[in-house]
Order: C-alpha cells, then sequence, then structure tokens
C-alpha cells in the first residue's frame, strides 16, 4: 500500500502545499496510521506564524494537528503519540493547561523536547500519530 500525503484546505496558505520551496506534507496516511508533520503555530486562515503568548501559540498548533487528522479522516480521539517541542521548559504547565483541553481522556503519549530555535519566531511545534 502507497503512503497517501494529506493536506488541509488551509494547507496553500500556510506553506504546506504541494510544489512549495519547502519539501514538507501535512501528513501522511499509511499502514493504518496518520503521521502529522510538525505543526507550528499557524493561523490556518492567513497561514501567519503566531508569536508571543505560548497559550494562544499552542492553541494554534493544536488547531493545525487537528484539522491535519481531520483530512485525512482521522480525529484527535485516535492519537496515539505526540511530540511536543517547546523552545523553554519553563512553557511546560502551561502548555500542559491548554494540552489537556484538546486530551481530557486517555491521553496519548506523549513526549516533551526543549530545542533551541527554528527558522521562524514562534516557541511551540507538535507533531503526532494517529490511527487512521
Amino acid at each position: 500500500m502507497k503512503p497517501e500525503v494529506v493536506f488541509t484546505k488551509a494547507a496553500a496558505k500556510t506553506g504546506f502545499s504541494e510544489g512549495t520551496e519547502s519539501p514538507i506534507a501535512q501528513g501522511v496516511k499509511a499502514g493504518g496510521f496518520v503521521f502529522v508533520s510538525g505543526s507550528p503555530p499557524l493561523d490556518l486562515k492567513t497561514g501567519r506564524i503566531i508569536s508571543g503568548d505560548i497559550v494562544k501559540q499552542t492553541e494554534a498548533s493544536l488547531e493545525t494537528v487537528k484539522a491535519t487528522l481531520e483530512a485525512a479522516g482521522s480525529s484527535l480521539e485516535k492519537v496515539v503519540k505526540v511530540t511536543l517541542y517547546a523552545s523553554n521548559s519553563a512553557y511546560y504547565a502551561t502548555i500542559n493547561k491548554v494540552y489537556a483541553r484538546y486530551f481530557p481522556h486517555d491521553p496519548p503519549a506523549r513526549t516533551f523536547v526543549t530545542v533551541g530555535s527554528w527558522p521562524m519566531e514562534f516557541d511551540i511545534e507538535i507533531e503526532c500519530i494517529a490511527l487512521e
């Protein structure tokens, strides 16, 4: 079975579309799973990066993950593993409060990683693996 690339309707605005300078699929369906690429805090309506407040950034990243899963025929309820990258470990408690709203019951396995920087100005990026 050949992997299937997944993009949301907002993908062209966010730089996640075919033919862009970044060779990135927003998500890929393969083997009964959906693999969602690292999703920075993007405004899905404008494609612009949301910077500043970590609560707003976390919400935007999770909304992008959610939209990608839905475009693949999956959902947050089917997520089995999340990797969360943040620029500062001091954001841990604040990110957890937002994260808990998106995964209120039976949360998936998760890894929290602190990173140095990204090529753009934001503080969080979230990727996941879900069942199809």
